[in-house]
């Protein structure tokens, strides 16, 4: 038992010494609600010519209940400040047509108050109105250029009856008086997706072309180019402007086999689709060289027998129809990884995909390794990796200019959220485009985090960081949170954390760590914990625990634990293997692998974290569920839950660690946000990222800090 009063006192000191340093050095601590000032940077995308960046620029909305998206330019010269380029609120995806005279971008309305699909838009890059291309019933998705300007290729869900349904309401003025039936008819293993909600699976996305009208002529009609009851994804025209190359898995059920999507191609004028390249397994995102003709792509060889882990390699092919070459086998790191972090941009994606060297002799792509992300040169004909850029940073996206001359990348670090900086591929130079948070950050006194190694128990070494609140005296006793990342195949690293840094202003040391099977430590660590999953990575964290205790600012007593999705899994597990923690929030997890096995957004048929399903062996399924062991818990319990989670159903997870605990009158209280998914912390509403965060912090100051806030107890 802890005494309130010692807690009281100790908050106090804490709370005086942050201030105290606050004031010293003229910036304050950083705020939950600093989320709503901060400046986004999304798909940036340099001008042929490379003189030009265009970029989405995302801001939190007036009301805080969504974001705002832009697209800004800036030369990339840093010779002026960026502008707004587009005037709408939902403007995204930029394209800069092969001459640079004009962007292709998608521009979402309201109708009635009402968001409306995205449609494709052009505007002329040295003045105009943007004009709209396409009124698609279902929108359209990001547009690509043909190689002379004149088309663009979209993929998109409409159907012809959607069509014809559009056609009848602009006759009639009106919607038809027809009744629309809303019961789902569900035929396949997977039918809904986090984010997306229940899906269609007669609205596969399928490539369309449109004419792209001069300034004075009339915008043409698009064109449907494919057609089938399989989806097309990452279009792309052909050097010579012919053909469209995407990618698609063509298994009508597609979890019955191992991962695998191959990369194909269509005339522009329709027809039957031809398998261009194959690999063992799923092509990811791809890249034809300056010539049209070699295509370098990333993807990864499915293993025999099944690893849970896969890393991406690069591979380049001759052109379509030859055999690809894996370039980066021996190269024992994750090929367009990218980092853990909860200030991504929330809206607008990231372009990440190969970039040909201007001399097409290397191809430059993003690699993970030990909690950094930064960009490799390839070398086509060697295989040999150079390093491009480096440092404590992950390169988020990426875009070159046609001749490949000059890159511009979009870059975090542990204390910038994300900035714009123009690479010269020839000298290695690097020149910083944007400051978009710099009036927030210069208030804000946001200390870097100190990086660790340590020995686990059997004596492998692990990687992680300390985050110290501001003003930190290792003389003085701080309330320790260890934060646990998700995936289990994920990193944390040098990005920036808002939840991370907001835990240490209010006078937490936060330790996060990179136990057993996170990624960017090559395939075999990453694979560790196949068919051992909660287990020895728990003992990795157990481990990092150890080593903050030793250095003596921690009190021992004072222990929180916290993560989400596989995060969650892992603190769940804790509580029950060990009565170390004094308070934990688990969020979005799994607490019953069998029901997540039943009910998740995607199949666990192939053999790749349990070896077969829950009735062929239930003992192991058992073993590995927290809510099998609930009984041990002692530790008061948070469990965050959206209610439109369907990567963690709160059933699978939170609902049963709740009910089972409240059975055995635990301390324990449930926090459900209505209408948010798995992704919460990340894209969710502003609003509720902040009052989550206020909830995890609130219970740990509670019971780690003797706060007495009272809006969790039972009324």
């Amino acid at each position: 038992m802890r005494l309130a009063a010692r807690l009281h006192v100790a908050a106090a000191v804490v709370l005086a010494a942050a201030l105290t340093h606050a004031a010293s050095n003229g910036r304050r601590p950083i705020t939950e609600t600093d989320l709503y000032r901060f400046v986004w940077i999304a798909d940036p995308q340099i001008a042929p010519d490379g003189r030009q960046v265009a970029f989405v620029r995302v801001t939190v909305n007036d009301t805080k209940d969504g974001y705002d998206t832009a697209i800004w330019t800036v030369p990339a010269d840093a010779s002026a400040r960026p502008r707004a380029f587009t005037g709408g609120r939902r403007d995204s995806a930029p394209r800069w047509s092969p001459d640079g005279s004009r962007l292709a971008f998608l521009r979402a309305t309201e109708r009635d108050g009402k968001p409306q699909p995205a449609q494709v838009h052009v505007i002329p890059v040295g003045g105009g109105e943007a004009r709209g291309l396409t009124d698609l019933p279902k929108g359209a998705g990001t547009p690509a250029w043909s190689p002379d300007g004149q088309r663009l290729a979209f993929t998109s869900t409409t159907t012809p009856e959607d069509t014809r349904k559009q056609e009848r309401e602009r006759k009639e003025g009106r919607k038809p008086d027809e009744r629309e039936s809303d019961v789902r008819v569900i035929t396949r293993a997977v039918y809904r997706f986090n984010n997306t909600g229940y899906l269609d699976p007669k609205r596969p996305p399928h490539i369309w072309v449109l004419d792209v009208p001069g300034t004075a002529d009339k915008p043409g009609a698009p064109r449907q180019v494919t057609t089938g009851s399989f989806g097309e994804h990452s279009p792309a025209f052909s050097g010579d402007g012919r053909r469209i190359y995407f990618t698609s898995n063509r298994a009508k059920e597609p979890y019955y086999e191992p991962d695998d999507q191959d990369l194909y191609s269509v005339s522009v004028d329709g027809g039957a689709p031809e398998r261009a390249l194959s690999i063992d397994g799923p092509i990811g995102s791809y890249a034809l060289d300056r010539q049209g003709r070699r295509i370098a792509f990333t993807g990864a060889v499915n293993a025999s027998p099944p690893r849970s882990f896969d890393q991406d390699d690069l591979f380049v092919a001759e052109g379509a129809g030859a055999g690809p070459r894996n370039l980066t086998a021996p190269y024992d790191s994750d090929v367009a990884g990218g980092i853990a972090a909860d200030q991504h941009a929330p809206r607008g994606g990231q372009p990440t995909a190969p970039v040909w060297s201007a001399d097409g002799r290397s191809v430059y792509v993003r690699v993970a390794e030990r909690g950094r992300a930064n960009l490799r040169r390839v070398d086509v004909a060697t295989g040999k990796v150079d390093a491009v850029t480096t440092g404590d940073q992950e390169v988020v996206g990426y875009t070159a200019s046609a001749d490949g001359a000059r890159l511009v990348l979009s870059i975090s670090t542990a204390t910038e959220i994300n900035d714009l900086h123009v690479l010269d591929a020839a000298t290695g130079t690097m020149t910083r485009l944007t400051h978009v948070n710099q009036p927030l950050m210069d208030e804000l006194d946001l200390p870097a985090p100190e990086e660790i190694s340590y020995a686990s128990f059997d004596g492998r070494r692990i990687h992680g960081w300390i985050q110290k609140p501001p003003g930190f005296d290792p003389a003085k006793k701080y309330p320790l949170i260890l934060q646990v990342h998700g995936g289990p195949h994920a990193a944390y690293g040098h990005a920036f954390y808002h939840e991370i840094h907001w835990m240490a202003a209010k006078g937490y040391v936060v330790l996060y760590t990179n136990p057993r099977g996170s990624s960017s430590y090559g395939q075999e660590f990453g694979n560790l914990i196949q068919y051992a999953y909660p287990g020895d990575d728990h003992k990795d964290l157990m481990a990092g625990v150890d080593e903050v205790l030793a250095r003596g600012y921690v009190d021992p007593e004072e222990l929180g634990i916290t993560g989400g999705s596989g995060g969650g899994v892992l603190t769940n597990w804790a509580i029950t293997q060990t009565d170390r923690f004094a308070a934990a929030v688990s969020q979005r997890s799994i607490a019953d692998w069998a029901d997540f096995w039943y009910t998740a957004d995607f199949s666990l048929f192939q053999p790749s974290w349990f070896k077969g399903a829950p009735w062929e062996d239930p003992q192991d399924f058992a073993r590995r569920s927290a809510i099998t062991h609930v009984a041990k818990v002692k530790t008061p319990l948070m469990l965050i839950e959206g209610d439109e989670d369907w990567r963690t159903p709160a059933a699978a997870g939170g609902e049963q660690m709740f009910r089972a605990l409240k059975y055995l009158k635990k301390p324990v209280v449930m926090v459900r946000f209505p209408e948010e998914s798995h992704d919460l912390s990340r894209t969710g509403t502003p609003w509720r990222r902040v009052e989550r965060l206020q909830h995890i912090v609130n219970w740990f100051d509670v019971h780690l800090q003797g706060k007495e806030l009272g809006i969790y107890d039972v009324p």
